[in-house]
């Protein structure tokens, strides 16, 4: 399409395009060979919290699914559980000055993890689904004891996890913080044609070294991109389900009004569906709004958690 505009940066944390999310984020680690076996189940990590003389400590559990680990990292709390889950390219790290925060302020215990082929967790070949990342969090979330009570916060392609995750097994979640995520209204038979466009320069770009990781993040999430996203545009988010929906100033679109106007556009009509669904505009960010603003993230975290106890 000729008239398609070339995508920003923070584009490719919606497609999970992360040869260029890697440069700006250095979100991509590969799997590393020391790694845990799924039999050593824990060491010790930590993040400082901010005004406080402790860090919170969070424990690594390599669980496995299918016959791949994924790391998972549990700050231990009270009662329910908040889980963080990171935009395309971007490992458990992203929520690192975030987690201590919010189980200070909480009490719950917190989870974040690395999807596969990020961070510690085993890189999977072929073309990167969905339901193999569903399936992924939950089978670490059941074998680390978690099947309910469940506040999911989600950033961008987690979106996509989310909305699944809440379709298919809304017993799970008690509620939800969506951070400038993929929705489905989003992915319009206009609209995916556009981004399939234009990311196409980059793809191509990554197929000339596919053994970088991010290259070969890249090429998984952009191969069968159109029908998985056509598929996508069709779930629906259980009315039964609270939701807090999160929408950048600039959105991922900046160098594109018309893109960044339909992803606006699809925030206000994924929470105007039920009356348990709050759109909250951060004023002043990027798509980045866990690192522009951590403070309206953490304000929406805690809100969306107290509103169920």
């Amino acid at each position: 399409m000729s008239d398609t505009p070339r995508m920003s940066r923070s584009t490719y944390r919606v497609l999970s395009s992360l040869a260029l999310l890697a440069l700006a984020a250095g979100g991509v680690t590969a799997c590393s060979d020391n790694a845990p076996s799924p039999t050593a189940s824990s060491s010790a990590t930590s993040s400082a919290t901010p005004g406080s003389a402790k860090a919170a400590e969070a424990k690594l559990h390599m669980v496995d699914n299918g016959g791949h680990r994924l790391a998972f990292y549990v700050t231990q709390g009270n009662g329910s559980t908040i889980v963080l889950d990171s935009g395309g390219g971007e490992d458990s790290s992203q929520w690192k000055d975030i987690v201590p925060r919010v189980h200070a302020a909480t009490g719950a215990t917190v989870i974040t993890y690395d999807r596969a082929g990020l961070g510690k967790s085993d890189v999977v070949p072929g073309a990167w689904k969905v339901e193999s990342a569903v399936s992924d969090l939950k089978a670490g979330l059941k074998k680390l004891g978690v099947t309910k009570d469940v506040t999911l916060v989600s950033h961008s392609q987690a979106g996509e996890i989310a909305n699944y995750l809440a379709q298919d097994n809304p017993e799970m979640l008690s509620g939800a913080v969506l951070v400038d995520a993929n929705l489905p209204q989003f992915f319009t038979d206009e609209e995916i044609p556009r981004l399939v466009a234009g990311t196409q320069p980059e793809v191509d770009a990554a197929k000339k070294d596919p053994e970088k990781p991010e290259n070969r993040q890249l090429i998984s999430t952009a191969e069968g991109f159109a029908a998985a996203h056509q598929a996508f545009h069709k779930v629906v988010w259980p009315a039964s389900v609270p939701v807090t929906v999160m929408v950048s100033e600039r959105t991922p679109f900046a160098r594109s009004p018309e893109d960044a106007q339909r992803w606006r556009d699809a925030a206000a009509a994924f929470a105007q569906e039920a009356p348990n669904r709050t759109l909250v505009t951060a004023k002043g960010t990027s798509h980045e709004v866990p690192t522009d603003r951590p403070d309206l993230v953490i304000k929406e975290i805690e809100a969306a958690f107290a509103a169920q106890q």
